[in-house]
């Protein structure tokens, strides 16, 4: 079975309740970056993003914004 890296944007939206404007605010990442980044439609992500990410929302674990999942 083939393996798919995703960003769990909207998970973590949610679980604050907080926008994804909100988000981009606190973290300097472009709106659209993260609109294509919660909605799968993005390739890649920076390292500096996830940091980004991982300041704003107060998170330790690299595992609650990235996970691999089975796609046929």
């Amino acid at each position: 079975m083939k393996k798919k890296v995703v960003v769990e944007i909207k998970r973590l939206l949610k679980e604050r309740n907080i926008t994804l404007r909100e988000l981009s605010r606190l973290t300097d990442i472009r709106h659209a970056a993260l609109s294509e980044l919660s909605n799968q439609k993005r390739e890649s992500i920076s390292f500096s993003h996830i940091e980004k990410i991982a300041n704003a929302l107060n998170i330790k674990d690299i595992r609650e914004i990235i996970d691999i999942i089975d796609v046929e």
